[in-house]
């Protein structure tokens, strides 16, 4: 896994990513044909440990939408689940055994082994 990047964009961004991790999405996005889609990332209750992320590809921002850009990716983000994901850190690991993608947040206060559930 890569080291987090702990620049500077984290913090204006908002919501951020790696290039390991935008190169994945990107690739995914246009095997799915949804090249150009920005990211959706929601936070919804459920997991063990009582909240869990969510990502899907959407053409556009909804209405009151946070919107950012990072690794040259956008990245739409509810009012409400920005209260989870301000400063969270995406990522993407090609690990045999824990790969994929990975979200690193500071506003959790425990994560379960899972890595899609968390507690805020």
């Amino acid at each position: 896994m890569t080291s987090i990047d702990k620049t500077q964009e984290v913090f204006d961004a908002g919501i951020a990513m790696t290039e390991k991790a935008a190169e994945r999405l990107s690739a995914v996005m246009e095997a799915d044909g949804k090249k150009g889609f920005g990211l959706r990332m929601e936070v919804t209750t459920g997991g063990c440990s009582g909240l869990n992320y969510n990502m899907s590809f959407e053409k556009s921002e909804k209405e009151f939408d946070k919107v950012f850009e990072s690794q040259g990716m956008k990245i739409f983000c509810d009012l409400k689940s920005y209260l989870y994901l301000k400063g969270v850190q995406i990522d993407f690991s090609n690990d045999i055994l824990n790969g994929g993608f990975k979200i690193v947040n500071p506003n959790a206060e425990r994560t379960c082994g899972c890595g899609t559930s968390f507690s805020a």
